[in-house]
């Protein structure tokens, strides 16, 4: 008898745990997959943020390795589970063999975690990468009776193109993939509105476009923030340090700013402009457009009528990180000094609100996507000049916002045009910051809440 009651208990513990996991009331329950770093994907960390805003608890599946933002991490209604990342003893294989083998450890890592999760109510997938997500998370929301949302931010088949030529049979292979299980999901985002036409005209998928759009904590920064910000990183680069004893009086002085002896903090005379710069440091943003337009610039400055000298930030992780840190280094510029630091996800913002003009050299591989890097510069009212490609328009307008450049021959010129009357804001930038004023206004969570949260109520 007594062996009869134990079975029944664990039957029971054994149904309800299926129940919860595989049937049971998931209806403020969310999933967000990246399949890449969660830290260095910031607009499924704002998804998510928004989820828990609307009352879901959310679990956000992906790899460490950045800290995702506070807003994040302290959110107790986010929950984390990190992918087992790839053996690094299997990187001595064939490239093909290395290539299958990456493939199928992310299939089942990714399978065996979302399916140990509480079951969703809908699960809302970053794509690109499209391989292997799409099919296994496609699988595992049909499996459980879930609702399929794929963001799209770009296509993975055009990212593969830019290692591999159009016509190999890899990049085929990927662009059948992804129209194919991209019409098999339930709902559809996407970042541009030139993308919603061609998902539409190409794979038939129907998409609402989501414009990235910068939460508060994108605005411009404080003397005083910008300060504690410039003395945090001179710790760990001599960049940000004064470059000679300063004529000014005070303590905490930084190449940008200093306290005076009354405790407030105040602009260096003569000190030089910040340009800004984000990327990934892969092979759709090409840095040396930005190193052979700083070459430019360092001419220009020995004329008589110079530009003000130029420390030139550029922020990110990437494939290519070292090569072009070897390709600055090689430089001896005297008007020129370029750090490439990582940042903290709570100080990005406030780099962001301190700089003097910002560049993107982003260039999209499908000509489709926008550069978010933009958009948080936007939010901080920082105006950009960006390399032309097919939808940018959809964002910089140029000269209303800032300027699209081809060449680094127009990118020099922009750069000693606009900072010409440095460190007082010149004409054109003044009327960009101002312009700026109206795109501010519009923030994420109104954005989200008017084009995402539908979907999830469905």
């Amino acid at each position: 008898m007594t062996v009869y009651i134990i079975y029944v208990i664990l039957l029971a513990v054994i149904c309800s745990i299926l129940y919860l996991r595989y049937i049971g009331n998931s209806r403020k329950h969310a999933c967000v997959v990246v399949l890449g770093d969660i830290g260095r994907s910031p607009r499924m960390q704002y998804h998510s943020i928004s989820l828990t805003q609307s009352g879901f608890s959310v679990d956000v599946v992906g790899y460490s390795g950045s800290v995702p933002h506070t807003s994040v991490v302290s959110n107790e209604s986010i929950k984390l589970h990190h992918l087992r990342p790839v053996p690094a003893v299997i990187s001595s294989l064939p490239r093909l063999l290395l290539y299958a083998v990456k493939v199928l450890w992310q299939v089942f890592s990714l399978l065996f975690v979302l399916l140990s999760i509480q079951k969703p109510s809908h699960l809302l997938l970053q794509n690109p990468p499209a391989l292997p997500t799409l099919c296994v998370c496609w699988f595992v929301c049909r499996v459980r009776n879930i609702v399929f949302v794929v963001d799209w931010h770009n296509y993975g088949y055009t990212i593969l193109a830019l290692a591999l030529a159009d016509q190999h049979p890899l990049v085929r292979f990927s662009k059948w993939y992804e129209g194919v299980f991209g019409r098999l999901s339930d709902y559809n985002i996407c970042v541009t509105r030139a993308m919603r036409e061609d998902l539409h005209l190409n794979w038939n998928v129907r998409a609402t476009t989501m414009y990235d759009r910068p939460p508060l904590m994108f605005k411009q920064s404080t003397v005083e923030e910008r300060h504690q910000l410039f003395l945090k990183l001179s710790k760990d680069y001599s960049i940000f340090k004064t470059r000679e004893v300063s004529d000014v009086s005070g303590t905490e002085q930084t190449v940008f700013t200093y306290r005076s002896s009354d405790g407030d903090v105040q602009f260096q005379p003569g000190r030089p402009a910040l340009l800004l710069s984000a990327t990934s440091w892969t092979e759709d943003e090409d840095f040396s457009i930005l190193l052979n337009a700083l070459d430019r610039y360092e001419c220009s400055c020995e004329d008589e009528a110079s530009p003000p000298d130029l420390v030139c930030v550029i922020t990110g992780r990437g494939p290519l990180k070292q090569y072009y840190i070897g390709q600055i280094e090689e430089r001896n510029w005297q008007h020129v000094q370029v750090c490439t630091p990582w940042l903290e996800a709570d100080d990005y913002p406030v780099l962001l609100g301190s700089g003097d003009l910002g560049v993107c050299l982003h260039m999209s591989s499908s000509g489709l996507d926008l550069p978010m890097k933009v958009v948080d510069m936007f939010g901080c009212g920082l105006p950009v000049c960006a390399i032309h490609f097919k939808c940018l328009p959809e964002l910089v307008i140029h000269e209303h916002n800032g300027l699209v450049f081809h060449t680094d021959e127009q990118l020099a010129y922009q750069l000693q045009d606009l900072l010409s009357a440095f460190p007082e804001s010149g004409d054109k930038l003044c009327t960009f910051r101002k312009n700026l004023a109206a795109f501010q206004q519009i923030r994420w969570d109104e954005t989200w809440r008017e084009n995402v949260l539908p979907i999830f109520q469905s």
